[in-house]
């Protein structure tokens, strides 16, 4: 679960791991807070190099007589990131990059995540468990979720056998034409297609050599906005963030290929501030 409170947990040196725009824009909050002494940011990036209390140069670590500078390799190695933070002093680590998050040292053991590890080790860390990250993740597991718990979500079914998902899709009586699958370092691969027999491609193209794991998820196709609403959460408390709204496709007038988002922008005046507010108060709004 994610941690409220924050400003109670920070400490004098955070460390953020990532090397994404995502893990600069984390930093660059943390280090405006006057908790905060510095923030180191692993593997970063050009923008998180030397950039005020910001520093990924120079970030180097020793531990058994052996020194090293963070890369994105050693980032995955959960003993030497905790050694790290306990002879460096770190208080709080904020996990940005979600391949960490939703996959074990083995890539695919949730139990051994880097929050799970981190906060087993008595290591303060921001960030959801491996288990608790799946809702993002794993479409299968999120869409059974929300199927057990009565949250709305558009029909779907999972396959993983590529002639039974094509059969689901030109069988159904809506337009079954979203296909997701999970890629390399816990990517989501989605292709909205135009028609049922592009969605059917798709599904060959994707399981024919199981480039992208062994399920697929076809999932009918909603027209409308989409729009992100995050929250941060201690598991009893829900304070929300301003709606977002990212641009996925490709090329203008939402056409071309779906990507994981070519910008965002905030706020979003297509919502309405009193459904925004209804949202906010209670989940049984409709």
């Amino acid at each position: 679960m994610m941690i409220l409170g924050l400003h109670r947990l920070m400490a004098d040196r955070v460390l953020v791991i990532g090397s994404g725009g995502r893990e600069h824009a984390l930093a660059w909050k943390l280090a405006q807070s006057p908790h905060v002494k510095q923030v180191f940011v692993a593997p970063g990036n050009a923008g998180t190099d030397n950039n005020g209390k910001i520093s990924n140069s120079g970030f180097v670590a020793v531990s058994s007589y052996i020194s090293f500078s963070f890369s994105a390799v050693l980032v995955s190695n959960h003993t030497i990131v905790t050694q790290f933070c306990k002879d460096h002093n770190i208080g709080l680590v904020v996990v940005g990059q979600e391949s960490l998050l939703a996959a074990g040292k083995a890539g695919v053991n949730y139990l051994d995540s880097i929050v799970d590890d981190l906060q087993a080790a008595g290591v303060r860390c921001f960030g959801p468990s491996a288990k608790a990250a799946q809702l993002a993740s794993n479409t299968s597991f999120a869409k059974a979720f929300l199927d057990r718990h009565g949250i709305p979500t558009a029909r779907w079914k999972a396959f993983t056998n590529p002639q039974e998902a094509c059969r689901f899709i030109i069988s159904t009586d809506f337009p079954a034409r979203v296909v997701r699958a999970r890629g390399p370092a816990a990517r989501k691969e989605v292709t909205i297609a135009a028609s049922k027999e592009e969605a059917c491609k798709a599904v060959q193209e994707i399981m024919q050599d199981r480039m992208f794991g062994e399920m697929v998820v076809i999932e009918e196709l909603l027209q409308g906005e989409e729009l992100s609403c995050l929250c941060f959460t201690d598991g009893v408390t829900v304070a929300s963030m301003p709606p977002a709204q990212a641009h996925k496709r490709l090329l203008d007038g939402d056409q071309g290929p779906n990507t994981g988002g070519m910008g965002a922008y905030c706020p979003v005046p297509q919502v309405q501030q009193s459904s925004l507010a209804c949202s906010k108060a209670d989940h049984t709004c409709g």
